[in-house]
């Protein structure tokens, strides 16, 4: 009898896990839906957005405890253990209760205090351990170093030294106050970051990742290490709208890094090009993995000029993988695509037009309506959730369970993003409350006084650390937050200071010795993870260069006037192409070390920024000049060779 109750138990809980969790997905989504697109305000209802970011935040939090155990692994099937469902319960139970109370709460919390920390404790319980499961302990060590410094202020000598807060004053400040777990960075993450994902969650239910594939292998197959091509576009693409290198890489990479490696290339180089194009779609245009969004609404400047500075940058950095690619492909001897396995561009475009239809009209509805980035996600998705409704890529249309199931995607998804935003918004609160900000940037100025450059390179190193295993949201927040104010403070361009520090932020996703994405991209193509490591930071060496020269030079960001815009564009595509050619060590032929220091000396020194020092205009003609003659000779040489054995 006892067994048979037993059963009973555990067939209950067993089925209770498996739609509770489901469940809370499509409520966050709906609620995700519910205040991005404006019902609220529409229908009249007076809601405080911490009530809906709260609710969010709660049910993601809830999820990551049905979903993931004790030591943060997937339970993939495996039963939930009594503890994680008790903090589930509560979890939701408190988002409940905070939605409820918080008009009260905000406004009577000096009058509270005894009901205000004990949310605190509850809500700091919850957030923090779903954190430590969801992406480990990283940004829960910032946290903890930040409120030490909080808490220990006083203690502090020079620019440091500041006022201490009291522990319950930070306690109920990381949880109640909008400027802290539910403030800017929360709101921007839940309502225009969660938008653009439920929009991609449906263009790759609906057949996106098999045509862009396809149009990427029509379009770059017949060429030379067309596999490799194909892998950047398609990799680059869905990267710019997945928010995240490390997923990005999961999806796409169990495609393109097969074809790279039948096609000829090393496992290593395979892994190490798909993980710095998945990497790089975070900083192209249009949507940068939504960080394009959250620089616009930082720096408060329209979304275009986001756009518009960070194009001819993203462009290198692409224009770069596919030398690399191609220069590889020479070295090593790789052969385009065979014909049968590229798909007809004309067919390609004919199955999967109305894939492509959505990202006109979300060009168009932020360019030329000038709607929020969140409207324009959504409207997105409703176009292409009605014409999939009798059409998919592939054959055969979307039915309701497809919805359900992308809708349920969105949700899942939110958990990361949700409790990163929260997380970060903590710290960000923190720096302001503490006086850290004025500190730390005070430190940094100094330094920048120094040398610039100094300033420039400790930043860079700065943001590769504290980027490590963060997806683009987090990096951006917390970087924009801490890096990026010395920055400005010393001069350089607004826009200019926080692409530099995404940039490196987004680095550190293939920078040994915490390069995630490498490390998977490694795993998938049975190579080394740490060799894999070191390639990719080869292959995207641009990345680690250009930032300084845009720091520096405002016409890489379209910012000066056209004709430095230009001439800093040449300059840098040129500087670019020629180092390209001496780190891979090939052009018509295969260079010897001369050679290769000849190219990338003539590379770098043009794309040296003007405004370095007097005298550069000097360094930059001479590195054209030298770059000329070295393409000129190697032409040359193979020229005669041909012409010598004919």
């Amino acid at each position: 009898m006892s067994s048979m109750s037993d059963n009973l138990t555990s067939t209950f809980w067993s089925r209770f896990d498996q739609r509770i969790e489901p469940a809370l997905a499509v409520v966050v989504t709906i609620l995700v839906v519910f205040w991005a697109s404006g019902l609220p305000l529409f229908m009249g209802i007076l809601v405080y957005a911490e009530q809906v970011l709260v609710a969010i935040l709660s049910f993601a939090s809830a999820i990551c405890f049905l979903t993931r155990d004790f030591r943060g692994s997937k339970l993939q099937g495996r039963t939930v253990a009594p503890v994680d469902r008790v903090l589930a319960m509560l979890a939701i139970s408190f988002g409940c209760f905070l939605a409820w109370r918080y008009p009260v709460i905000s406004d009577e919390i000096f009058y509270r205090p005894t009901e205000a920390l004990i949310i605190a404790i509850v809500g700091l319980i919850i957030v923090l351990e779903a954190l430590r499961r969801a992406i480990g302990y990283s940004l829960l060590v910032v946290l903890g170093l930040v409120c030490l410094y909080a808490l220990f202020a006083d203690q502090f000598s020079g620019p440091l030294q500041s006022r201490a807060v009291p522990l319950q004053r930070l306690l109920t400040f990381l949880v109640l106050d909008s400027a802290a777990m539910a403030g800017i960075a929360l709101f921007i993450g839940a309502t225009i970051v969660l938008p653009f994902i439920l929009f991609s969650r449906l263009l790759l239910s609906t057949g996106g990742s098999d045509f862009f594939s396809d149009l990427s292998a029509a379009l770059m197959g017949r060429s030379r290490g067309g596999s490799a091509k194909i892998a950047i576009v398609a990799s680059g693409f869905f990267g710019s709208i997945s928010g995240s290198a490390v997923s990005n890489v999961a999806s796409t990479g169990s495609i393109t890094i097969p074809l790279m490696k039948d096609g000829g290339y090393q496992p290593k180089t395979a892994g190490a090009i798909e993980a710095a194009a998945s990497t790089g779609g975070q900083l192209m245009p249009p949507i940068m993995g939504a960080s394009a969004f959250l620089l616009a609404e930082t720096l408060q400047v329209p979304y275009r000029e986001v756009v518009m500075a960070a194009i001819l940058p993203a462009l290198l950095y692409y224009l770069s993988l596919f030398v690399f690619a191609d220069l590889e492909a020479g070295r090593v001897g790789i052969a385009p695509v065979a014909a049968d396995k590229i798909p007809s561009l004309f067919g390609t475009l004919r199955k999967g037009w109305f894939l492509l239809a959505p990202f006109a009209l979300l060009v168009v509805a932020l360019f030329e309506y000038n709607q929020p980035p969140e409207t324009a996600a959504l409207i997105a998705f409703a176009f292409l959730a009605l014409v999939s409704l009798f059409i998919k890529y592939g054959g055969g249309r979307a039915g309701w369970r497809l919805y359900v199931d992308v809708i349920t995607q969105t949700g899942r998804a939110s958990v990361e993003i949700a409790l990163i935003c929260a997380v970060a918004g903590m710290i960000i609160g923190l720096f302001s409350l503490s006086g850290l900000s004025f500190g730390l940037g005070f430190f940094l100025v100094q330094l920048g006084k120094t040398s610039v450059l100094l300033l420039l390179a400790t930043t860079a190193v700065v943001c590769i650390v504290l980027g490590m295993g963060m997806p683009t949201v987090g990096v951006y927040l917390l970087l924009a937050t801490l890096a990026a104010p010395p920055l400005i403070e010393l001069g350089i361009e607004p826009m200019a200071a926080h692409l530099f520090v995404l940039y490196f932020g987004m680095m550190s996703m293939i920078t040994p010795p915490v390069a995630i994405a490498a490390f998977v991209a490694g795993n998938m193509a049975g190579a080394h993870p740490m060799q894999t490591g070191f390639e990719a930071v080869r292959v995207a060496w641009p990345a680690y260069f250009v930032p300084f020269i845009f720091a520096l030079s405002p016409g890489l960001l379209m910012a000066g006037g056209w004709v430095e815009n230009l001439m800093a564009g040449l300059g840098t595509t040129g500087g670019v192409y020629l180092a390209t050619i001496g780190l891979v060590g090939y052009f018509v032929r295969a260079l010897s070390l001369w050679q290769r220091l000849a190219f990338a000396v003539a590379g770098l020194a043009l794309m040296l920024p003007v405004q370095l020092f007097d005298g550069v205009n000097l360094i930059n003609l001479a590195g054209l000049v030298l770059g000329l003659l070295m393409l000129f000779i190697e032409k040359l040489s193979v020229k005669k060779a041909y012409q010598a054995q004919s």
